[in-house]
């Protein structure tokens, strides 16, 4: 499956991301929330890969379970960060064995392992990775963009000339850092279409799950709380999970209806390998005939 292909032919496209489990609990667990979701019909789905190849084994399993137990068509993700051109094309090619035709690429946070030493010739951001692979290999690529700009970058104009750099190297499309105000993502697209990128840029959704992970997640990935979402968080009792669930259900709908309305060529839900909030919104879109039954 390539992702550009599906952006081409099929609006919108459906994709869900999630993370190799670590325990064996979470294992356990995991092939239930994918066969939860899979009810849906996404059309693909991801799986992240961690900085250094800190989950290296763990990512290899989770796509080859998606793709052979589940037959569902996947996306891979490397991240540049830590490791060498060897290793590099050793996943790689792991992923091409396994028939995965595109690789989303991240530079990857460096590993808070202590002793953590990345190899002398890593690649230290996603552009330079998105060059080797394009040079050595056929994948179809995708990169992050950042919609309220990467927490790192001097500035959002600085950010935005990284993202053209990315497409430059190979980058065929753009899945966003999820966002909390639908205009961050108008806005970033308008300012992407006038730098020259003309690749599809995909929206993220993160509902909120907890107030706890919401709030941390906001710091990590600087995504901002808005006004109106903090507004709803303070109205609701912290200790109730099951109304902050819902809370943040219902929050996300609205997100994608006003982006399903606006013609967006898809919606990227960030699972954190989870299942209830992801498949109620779509099927709350779906009876609202916003998205194909």
């Amino acid at each position: 499956m390539r992702a550009t292909r599906l952006y081409e032919n099929k609006k919108p496209v459906i994709s869900m991301e999630f993370f190799p489990p670590r325990t064996e609990k979470t294992i356990q667990a995991f092939g239930t929330v994918i066969d939860q979701l899979a009810v849906h019909q996404p059309d693909y789905m991801s799986v992240t890969f961690g900085a250094g190849g800190s989950t290296r084994d763990g990512s290899y399993q989770t796509v080859k379970q998606i793709l052979e137990e589940k037959n569902i068509p996947t996306v891979a993700y490397i991240a540049a960060f830590g490791l060498g051109p060897e290793d590099i094309c050793k996943v790689l090619d792991s992923y091409k064995n396994l028939g995965v035709e595109t690789i989303f690429v991240i530079r990857g946070d460096e590993p808070k392992e202590e002793g953590f030493t990345p190899h002398p010739d890593h690649f230290p951001n996603a552009s330079g990775l998105l060059a080797f692979i394009k040079k050595n290999y056929d994948f179809t690529l995708g990169c992050a963009g950042y919609p309220e700009g990467h927490l790192e970058a001097q500035s959002p104009e600085k950010d935005l000339k990284f993202l053209k750099l990315k497409i430059d190297n190979g980058a065929e499309y753009i899945v966003s850092q999820y966002f909390y105000d639908n205009d961050f993502f108008f806005r970033y697209v308008e300012k992407c279409r006038k730098l020259g990128i003309h690749v599809p840029i995909v929206p993220g959704v993160m509902p909120v799950y907890t107030l706890g992970m919401t709030r941390s997640l906001s710091q990590v990935c600087g995504s901002s709380i808005t006004d109106a979402l903090n507004a709803k968080l303070q109205a609701v009792d912290p200790k109730d999970s099951e109304a902050v669930l819902n809370l943040g259900i219902d929050f996300a709908v609205d997100q994608c209806r006003g982006l399903l309305k606006a013609g967006v060529c898809g919606l990227h839900f960030y699972t954190m390998n989870r299942s209830k909030s992801t498949g109620e919104i779509i099927s709350q879109l779906k009876k609202e005939s916003l998205l194909p039954a």
